[in-house]
């Protein structure tokens, strides 16, 4: 099988060769996987074709100009969000140290520049998937959709959640800015990729390690209207939807599927709720998944038969009947060795298979 057809037939509970796998990153281990291939520090593909990774990702680039200043010492992209470079003993992190429209109002938050959809290079996106065309081509990203994490790196976390109770306006303003804008460049990557974007990935981390991060009352009403439009411009296009949600997230699941999501991300198995047969139980052939391999688990802590026993446990549980893809919870950490790294790709490959 190809890569396409091996997710394809995956996520549709047909049978596959292997199970699909994918692989996520923080920049330390990223660059010490591409030494240990022989491969230059920009050759992102030469690294997954390596590892057997058989999902790409196809985004717009920005090419407008640059609308927010960087303070000293400090970066600000192009939403305006703050962050600087914190180096430690394996590596460093982007660091969230500044938050300007923390104490913002209404006319604050209209006022502050944001990226048009104008100024995006759409027909990168028809020539990427065509680059990358034996592969399950992915559109958007975790932050795509989420109104928690992106307006809290604006706004700080503590105050998006009081927004929430709240119903604060200069808060809602600011997710439906991004709501739409975001909105928008997705319905234009969708168009320009006629028909070759596989997936939708959006994102709104709802859980922490021990229980949900809102109500599910407090969802419904502001979460799930917001994420429902994104959902409804992939239908426009026939696509699917994955969704990734950090933490004890199982609680929204079955609003996901009746949203029509079709696929959720991150599925981190140490949180409450999250055991991966039960997930398994509760919702497979509803919901495919997409990670389960936990980045604060055996792949950071453990040696590499603890990786591969980690894999295999995994397996033994989602691989039958398909509809699983497997993948890092989240991005793979710095402090990852990388022969546990290696290890998880090579048991993904071998222990695979059907």
């Amino acid at each position: 099988m190809t890569p396409r057809q091996r997710v394809q037939a995956t996520f549709a509970g047909r049978p596959a060769d292997r199970v699909p796998v994918n692989y996520l990153c923080n920049e330390g281990i990223d660059r010490r996987l591409k030494s240990h291939f022989g491969l230059a520090r920009d050759d992102a593909e030469g690294l997954r074709r390596a590892l057997g990774v058989d999902f790409r990702s196809v985004n717009p680039r920005y090419t407008g100009p640059k609308l927010h200043a960087d303070p000293p010492g400090v970066t600000a992209d192009d939403w305006g969000i703050r962050r600087r470079w914190v180096e430690h003993e394996a590596g460093g992190y982007w660091d969230y140290c500044d938050w300007p429209l923390r104490d913002a109002t209404v006319e604050q938050v209209d006022a502050w520049p944001m990226p048009d959809p104008d100024d995006y290079d759409y027909a990168g996106v028809a020539d990427a998937c065509r680059r990358f065309d034996d592969y399950y081509i992915l559109a958007g990203h975790p932050g795509i959709g989420d109104s928690i994490n992106s307006c809290g790196m604006l706004r700080t976390m503590e105050q998006v959640l009081i927004d929430l109770a709240t119903d604060e306006p200069a808060g809602l303003r600011l997710m439906d800015r991004r709501c739409e804008i975001n909105r928008e460049i997705m319905r234009r990557t969708l168009a320009a990729a006629d028909g070759r974007i596989d997936m939708l990935w959006i994102g709104e981390d709802l859980g922490t390690q021990r229980g949900p991060t809102l109500s599910l009352a407090m969802f419904r009403k502001h979460i799930r209207p917001r994420l429902q439009r994104f959902v409804d411009v992939a239908a426009e296009f026939d696509v699917p939807v994955m969704i990734h949600s950090c933490g004890s997230s199982s609680w929204a699941f079955e609003d996901f599927i009746d949203m029509g999501i079709r696929a959720a991300d991150t599925l981190q198995p140490e949180a409450r709720d999250m055991a991966p047969a039960d997930l398994k139980r509760r919702f497979g052939g509803r919901l495919a998944f997409h990670g389960m391999i936990s980045t604060a688990g055996a792949v950071t802590y453990g040696r590499p038969i603890d990786v591969v026993e980690d894999v295999r446990r995994t397996l033994e549980i989602m691989k039958p009947g398909g509809g699983y893809a497997l993948a890092p919870t989240h991005q793979l950490q710095d402090n990852s060795p990388t022969e546990n790294v290696l290890a998880l790709y090579e048991a993904a490959r071998e222990l695979g298979v059907y």
